[in-house]
């Protein structure tokens, strides 16, 4: 019963430490730079992958 209490604090420990060390160093997010979530037929190429380097 000691071990799984333990377990449990020291995950949501780490869990909480975690989010604090998030909230403290991220910058908000702006949505005039973010790529979009789907771009379907959007006219954008696709990049940085194997696959999108297709032939000339």
């Amino acid at each position: 019963m000691k071990t799984r209490r333990l377990t449990a604090i020291v995950a949501l420990a780490s869990l909480g430490a975690l989010i604090a060390l998030d909230l403290g160093w991220s910058k908000p997010l702006d949505p005039y730079k973010a790529p979009p979530l789907l771009a379907l037929g959007s006219g954008q190429a696709a990049s940085g992958a194997h696959c999108a380097a297709l032939p000339h």
